[in-house]
């Protein structure tokens, strides 16, 4: 029962990350959680990660914005690796509902005046990256607190959805290293995190599909959709 209900639920969230550019990793904890216990889950649902945004990137290769990959990976490659330490000793559920009200305050910023006018140059994606990276490490998501920064740069749909899977990659790989490195990536979890991956391939090729019928006006509005119902997800679970 328990495979099957993993695969189903992959499916799903990676048609959502594919059209709304995060959202799976929040869909597929809770589940991973409960069928194999938060050490292995979020190690899994790592590799799983992996393999997903790999395959937006290659699904919006010619949308990419390279430039605000590059300063974004600054940051996040040193804060990965000591939040990947962090997540090795200590728990996590604090953080998670902390995440989760941040959310919910960002969506709201996002309609005052200061919100609507907000704008982030490339050398923004510095902190953000060790921002992203380091509760990435702890948490296994991140998706919903980049969204913002990243529609605030002005990429929308292809350009939104590849860049921020790109970003993401660099973040994942560096989380693979440090957990391998305290054990906590096993054959077993590694194994699991391919399946659930190749189940994400289909998920991503049906979501930019979606993608493409879906204007770009309607866009940011989707996305602040997705980012409330991760935040009370969040907030809730803890």
């Amino acid at each position: 029962m328990a495979p099957a209900l993993v695969a189903v639920a992959a499916l799903l969230a990676s048609t959502l990350a594919a059209v709304a550019g995060f959202g799976g990793a929040a869909i597929m904890l809770p589940l991973l959680v409960w069928a194999f216990g938060v050490r292995d889950a979020i190690p899994i649902l790592t590799v799983a990660q992996l393999i997903g945004n790999l395959s937006r990137v290659v699904l919006n290769r010619s949308e990419l914005s390279l430039p605000v990959v590059k300063w974004f990976a600054v940051g996040a490659v040193p804060a990965a690796i000591v939040g990947g330490v962090v997540f090795a000793t200590a728990p996590a559920g604090a953080l998670v509902r902390a995440l989760g009200f941040f959310l919910l305050l960002l969506v709201a910023y996002r309609h005052t005046p200061w919100g609507k006018r907000a704008r982030l140059g490339l050398r923004g994606f510095l902190p953000l990256g060790a921002i992203s990276a380091f509760i990435s490490a702890l948490v296994g998501t991140v998706g919903p607190f980049m969204a913002p920064f990243f529609l605030a740069y002005g990429l929308v749909k292809g350009a939104y959805i590849g860049t921020e899977a790109l970003a993401t990659v660099v973040m994942h790989v560096v989380k693979l290293g440090v957990y391998g490195g305290y054990s906590l990536l096993s054959p077993r979890a590694v194994l699991v995190g391919v399946a659930i991956g190749a189940v994400m391939i289909v998920g991503s090729y049906a979501g930019k599909r979606i993608l493409s019928r879906v204007p770009e006006r309607v866009f940011p509005y989707l996305v602040e959709a997705v980012l409330v119902a991760a935040g009370l997800l969040f907030v809730i679970r803890g």
